[in-house]
């Protein structure tokens, strides 16, 4: 018998990560996204609850959980507020997770304790300028000279880069060609190396308490033993990266787009026209039903996706199904929730304003709709 209850320990996970966004973050979220400044204080709180630790073993300073727990936490934390999910979400998936999975030994004793413990933040440069979707088009290069890489390009849209308590960029690099092909490797980039830049932060339409800088090499110099796995592995580690960050940002979506129904169930109790509250009226009802269907169906998406991950079985076709249905329910949950609100909801004191504006960079990121579209394809043989 199929069973979807979730076992204990992810309830009562669920539940404190509740507790927190509810008691710690709505409260002074809204300030620190008008302000657009990043909120340290908050991070520290996750670091001391272990969540940048929840998938990582306890011999390097994680949780020992998995990365379901992690999507469970991103969930909850993406009803009230999607820039700190997302800097959790940036902090695990795209952060330590390439470091846990490719790294040497070395490299994930120097690393992940203190990014398990939310003490440092790290970022993934693969995004460039000219290359959007088409991360297999790197101009980044690094050349070996002696003992050291000598990185020069630059990246684009990279979160968690330039905060006060970033420790190290992993960025993709041409490292020579095999054959016809590009050879990609994947290198850790210390945080103030020299000719390593963090341009000013970027002005976003949301998003805006959480951090995304351009980045710039300019003979960056750093040792050859930051190289990440083996040479000309890039490519299929950032892919590998990227499947597991769509569940990742499908949980953020999830969430994003129960807060909108959150918002808009409290709201319809009390807000009356033409002599009732709004609630009382089907179209209103209508509204919030589908949105509510659209929850639950990507809620599933992401948990069956989820569950293939962890099981070992290939997941690349339902992670990206997950993306797909979750931004899409995130998207159009935040216009129905802002149209529930009307006036209100185009008024930045009211969540729903927020959500609306953070909804539609999850159709984007970590692969547009389009992308999940050619992968779906391509996985159930459509393509030819």
């Amino acid at each position: 018998m199929i069973d979807h209850r979730l076992p204990e320990e992810y309830q009562d996970l669920r539940k404190t990560v509740e507790e927190f966004a509810r008691e710690q973050v709505a409260p002074v979220i809204g300030e620190f996204y008008e302000q657009e400044t990043f909120p340290y204080e908050l991070v520290a709180q996750m670091g001391r609850m272990g969540l940048f630790g929840l998938p990582f073993p306890e011999e390097y300073g994680g949780m020992g959980g998995d990365y379901f727990a992690l999507c469970l936490a991103l969930e909850e934390l993406a009803r009230v507020d999607s820039s700190v999910a997302i800097t959790l979400e940036a902090g695990v998936s795209l952060g330590a997770m390439p470091i846990f999975r490719f790294g040497t030994e070395e490299q994930k004793r120097e690393w992940l304790p203190a990014l398990c413990a939310g003490e440092k933040l790290a970022g993934f440069g693969l995004t460039e300028p000219g290359g959007g979707s088409d991360a297999g088009a790197t101009r980044t290069t690094a050349v070996i000279d002696g003992d050291y890489w000598v990185i020069n390009g630059s990246k684009s849209f990279i979160t968690n880069s330039g905060t006060d308590i970033t420790s190290a960029v992993t960025v993709t690099a041409v490292t020579g060609t095999s054959g016809s092909r590009k050879e990609i490797s994947s290198i850790i980039v210390p945080a103030g190396t020299p000719g390593f830049t963090v341009a000013p932060k970027y002005s976003k339409v949301g998003w805006n308490a959480s951090d995304t800088h351009e980045l710039s090499f300019d003979d960056c110099r750093v040792p050859a033993a930051n190289l990440l796995g083996t040479r000309g592995k890039g490519y299929s580690q950032f892919l590998r990266i990227l499947d597991e960050g769509r569940i990742a940002i499908a949980a953020v979506s999830v969430g994003l787009a129960q807060g909108c129904i959150d918002e808009c169930l409290r709201y319809i109790r009390e807000r009356e026209a033409f002599g009732h509250t709004i609630g009382t009226y089907q179209s209103v009802q209508f509204k919030l039903a589908d949105m509510e269907t659209r929850a639950h169906t990507a809620r599933l998406a992401y948990y069956h996706a989820a569950s293939k991950m962890l099981r070992g079985e290939p997941f690349k076709k339902d992670a990206a199904i997950a993306k797909l249905v979750a931004s899409n329910a995130a998207m159009d949950n935040s216009r129905d929730g802002t149209q529930i609100f009307g006036g209100y909801g185009f008024m930045n004191e009211f969540p729903v304003g927020r959500f609306y504006r953070d909804a539609k960079i999850l159709e984007i990121g970590e692969g547009t709709s389009e992308v999940q579209r050619m992968l779906i394809a391509r996985e159930i043989g459509a393509t030819g």
